[in-house]
């Protein structure tokens, strides 16, 4: 079995389990973090750069999670595959915790599998790239230059692979709307929107009405004077109907056409308001400054490319992996899967297909797309749960339990249509009883795992 010196950037969930499966497999393996803890995406970080920057500045911070923020998902589908998510004596115990609840279970996981002696913290990455060297494939090195922010200090390193776990939810994707460069009141991505109190008293647009723009009007319907949703279609979920038929302040709107200088929000069905600010809820996008590939792997519209499975760069793999592109997925136990993957393939225990067999299956991958109709900039919104199981299949990794899909189903639902009580109200108890009385939850002793 190779052993190889491995670079893995980033230390959230994906980084975590990366770094666990390449030493499992004999690897040598440094962990560079740009924060100061574990957690990426659930580090929680109050303070956020200053609002006024230019429209595409890049963000300051990393993390895009508001104070209020609780999962989406409950607890029992998130833990990875050998590290139930347990509930525990003195911690957030509810099933949908809030986003510290997460930190902590990732900080469980650093302490039970000996993570934290492979980080290096508080070092950002500068630059990753290719080695000169006569051909690509196995024989590749990639240089990293990192600096550690307090002491500045530079350092170049030489290694085997990169594997990029850098997350997507950190750098905003700003709509393009007319007049938005002009209008002068304030404007914010939900990227830095942390608590509603700022925004008291005011009239609020919120632009986009998915899980962020939903939370985000939720939170605000006590402190704002009106909060105005707009959406890209007015066919909502019954839930967010029940919550707008419910607060007075709280109104839906088609897209906007326009912003005007004088503070009015035009929408497309001529309708308009004057708002004090408008929160864009409007999602992310991929971004790899640091990565110099000379072209190969490009972020085309949220499309990152050319990638095998969402992972392989073709020419450029197993040197060159990237954990934690998909979204619309169960994330843990898919994070380690690719994780796996990837360090077996470093070892030799596996191969991938040839570069073209892996040039044609993305091409074929593209064009299904195109037929279903799927934007470019949804390229990696997999929202299919039997990918885990077909993504497992390359290495053998098991398939999703029944019950993991169910109560990930299950919480979907309840969430159309119980927006402002799904979770902390929900009727899949048998279910529920299933998963913990399974292998995945009886698996480790709760005693031996108090830590």
């Amino acid at each position: 079995m190779v052993s190889k010196q491995v670079c893995v950037i980033g230390a959230g969930p994906s980084g975590l389990v990366a770094a666990r499966e390449l030493r499992k497999e004999g690897h040598s393996v440094v962990v560079l973090e740009q924060n100061h803890d574990v957690g990426g995406q659930w580090l929680y970080e109050p303070r956020v750069e200053c609002e006024d920057k230019g429209k595409g500045a890049t963000p300051e911070v990393h993390s895009s999670i508001y104070a209020s923020l609780r999962l989406n998902s409950p607890r029992e589908i998130m833990g990875f595959t050998d590290f139930p998510f347990l509930v525990k004596e003195g911690r957030d115990m509810r099933r949908f915790p809030g986003h510290r609840e997460l930190l902590l279970y990732l900080e469980d996981f650093c302490e039970w599998f000996g993570l934290k002696e492979m980080i290096r913290f508080n070092t950002g990455v500068e630059y990753v790239g290719m080695v000169d060297v006569p051909k690509f494939g196995n024989d590749m090195k990639w240089v990293v230059r990192s600096k550690e922010r307090r002491t500045e200090n530079v350092m170049e390193e030489v290694f085997d692979a990169v594997v990029v776990a850098t997350g997507n939810y950190s750098q905003p994707r700003m709509p393009s709307i007319k007049g938005m460069d002009t209008w002068r009141r304030k404007q914010i991505h939900s990227h830095i929107y942390r608590v509603p109190e700022p925004f008291r008293d005011e009239i609020v647009v919120v632009i986009g009405n998915s899980l962020s723009g939903t939370d985000i009007s939720m939170e605000l319907v006590d402190i704002a004077k009106e909060i105005h949703l707009s959406a890209k279609s007015l066919e909502i979920s019954e839930g967010l109907s029940k919550v707008i038929s419910k607060h007075e302040s709280l109104h839906i709107h088609p897209q906007i056409d326009s912003l005007c200088e004088d503070g009015r929000v035009l929408f497309i069905d001529g309708s308009w308001v004057f708002a004090d600010t408008i929160i864009h809820c409007t999602g992310y996008s991929y971004s790899f400054p640091f990565l110099e590939t000379k072209g190969i792997v490009e972020v085309d519209d949220d499309r990152v490319g050319p990638l095998h499975e969402h992972t392989f760069p073709p020419s450029l793999a197993p040197s060159l992996s990237f954990v934690g592109i998909p979204r619309k997925i169960i994330p843990f136990p898919f994070f380690e899967s690719q994780a796996k993957w990837i360090a077996q393939l470093l070892s030799g225990k596996r191969t991938l297909p040839s570069c073209e067999d892996m040039m044609q299956s993305i091409k074929e991958f593209y064009l299904s797309r195109d037929i279903a109709g799927i934007p470019k900039h949804n390229t990696h919104d997999i929202a299919n749960l039997n990918y885990n199981d077909m993504y497992g299949d390359h290495i053998g990794f098991p398939h999703l339990e029944e019950w993991r899909k169910e109560l990930c189903l299950s919480a979907l639902r309840n969430a159309d249509t119980n927006l402002e009580t799904y979770r902390d109200s929900w009727d899949d108890h048998e279910l529920l009883e299933i998963a913990r009385q399974s292998p995945h939850f009886t698996q480790l002793a709760p005693e031996s795992f108090s830590l």
